[in-house]
């Protein structure tokens, strides 16, 4: 199977080096850890379509990070895009917001269980701040509680103190608890009773480098009693997972009936723009935060949003991805079995992360084998990451489903032959 290579990709990553921080920063960059070995990886692409992008160079991949979440109709959807180019004819950013706001908003309220209103910004971190603000505003309280490891945006407070730029001043009000243990949570709340505004969750504990875990039976319905009983505002961040599960929110899948819902990758299928959707009962308080962008009211995005969802419930889009899903990792396990290996998939198909633990009687705890499996399979067009979950957009086929899997298993193939090399002396 052939292989690609990336001249130009390499190119212009050392043009870039001399003028932006890291070349390409932030997760996407090849500096974080997620292409490894990063000459496997094109770093700059030039177009996409459907579920498909194509690098400067000219490789096509099926890209199943989805641009790390926002496309979930497939890249350029016709209708999201023709939605967009309307609006764009009229005006995108303008001194007043236009009624396709407020349209917006109905749309959103009537799709999303348990949402009275919406407040509109640009990314997710965004609305996960604004959702703690106001569930400050609300409560009058100062702490917030978050689980180890959850990634709520790059705002100092969700961050660690170790980390670049971040005093222990700004997470000095965070406290945490561990995912899916409900005695966790009532520990920490016991210890400072009366004093914690929210709990930030996601629907389920999806960080990198580590297996994703679901909430265990009726855990979600024991923290929302807490939450109700000790004047706690729950928040779940649907940024990541939203509408992948079901069009009507990751809350109301999992039974959870959060106070406060966050929303921005596939709400608009790439374009820009998130959501903070709450119950009635904190509507003034939203008010009350004083929080604004010169861009959040923009047009354009709305239009695409409005479009998107409406799509996403006439096809009942997360059905589709996680059947979708379904099928890819049932095959991808297959395939690693079928050549000694074992691959671990956890979380939900539609959003889905995986590792491979081990080659026949070698077990691999430092994801060596895997770093090398997803690097052969991204040589080969298909464009996973190494430690990070991935994602099902509805545009996904079965023929590129039976595309990934063929390429699987020639990846496979090609890391057995390394296999003494990678496990006992890297790359």
């Amino acid at each position: 199977m052939e292989t690609y290579t990336y001249p130009k990709s390499t190119e212009i990553f050392e043009r870039a080096l001399k003028v932006i921080p890291a070349g390409i920063y932030g997760h996407l960059g090849p500096a974080e850890g997620c292409f490894i070995p990063v000459s496997s990886y094109p770093l700059y692409l030039d177009r996409a379509e459907k579920s498909y992008f194509w690098d400067v160079d000219g490789n096509r991949f099926i890209d199943y990070m989805c641009a790390y979440g926002p496309n979930i109709m497939g890249y350029n959807d016709p209708d999201v895009t023709a939605a967009a180019i309307e609006q764009m004819k009229k005006v995108d950013c303008g001194v007043l917001p236009g009624e396709i706001m407020v349209e917006l908003a109905e749309l959103l309220t009537d799709t999303i269980e348990g949402a009275d209103w919406a407040f509109f910004a640009k990314n997710g971190g965004d609305v996960t701040n604004l959702a703690v603000l106001t569930a400050k505003a609300a409560t009058g309280r100062d702490k917030v509680l978050m689980h180890y490891g959850g990634y709520h945006g790059v705002a100092p407070w969700m961050q660690h103190p170790d980390y670049a730029g971040i005093s222990k001043s700004d997470t000095a009000n965070v406290l945490y608890s561990t995912f899916g243990d409900f005695t966790s949570i009532k520990k920490v709340v016991a210890e400072n009773r009366g004093e914690i505004a929210c709990l930030i969750t996601t629907p389920y504990h999806h960080p990198i480098t580590e297996d994703n875990r679901l909430a265990p039976e009726g855990y979600w319905q024991k923290v929302r009693n807490l939450c109700t009983q000790e004047g706690i505002v729950l928040i779940f961040d649907d940024v990541r997972c939203g509408f992948r599960l079901s069009t009507k929110g990751s809350s109301y899948f999992f039974g959870a009936d959060a106070d406060l819902q966050c929303y921005c990758k596939a709400l608009a299928n790439g374009w820009n723009i998130s959501a903070l959707v709450g119950k009635e009962e904190f509507k003034n308080a939203a008010a009350d935060v004083f929080y604004t962008g010169s861009y959040w009211l923009s047009a354009v995005p709305m239009a695409a949003a409005i479009a998107n969802i409406t799509k996403m419930r006439e096809i009942d889009v997360a059905k589709v991805c996680l059947e979708q899903g379904e099928k890819l990792t049932k095959g991808l396990k297959e395939v690693a079995e079928a050549n000694d290996f074992e691959l671990v998939i956890s979380g939900e198909p539609s959003m889905w992360f995986m590792r491979t633990s081990r080659y026949r009687d070698r077990i691999d705890d430092n994801f060596m084998l895997h770093q090398a499996f997803v690097g052969e399979c991204v040589r080969r067009g298909v464009f996973f990451t190494n430690h990070h979950n991935h994602f099902i957009n509805a545009s996904l086929t079965d023929e590129d489903i039976d595309f990934t899997l063929q390429v699987a298993d020639d990846a496979y193939k090609a890391v057995s032959r390394r296999v003494n090399d990678i496990l006992g002396k890297g790359f």
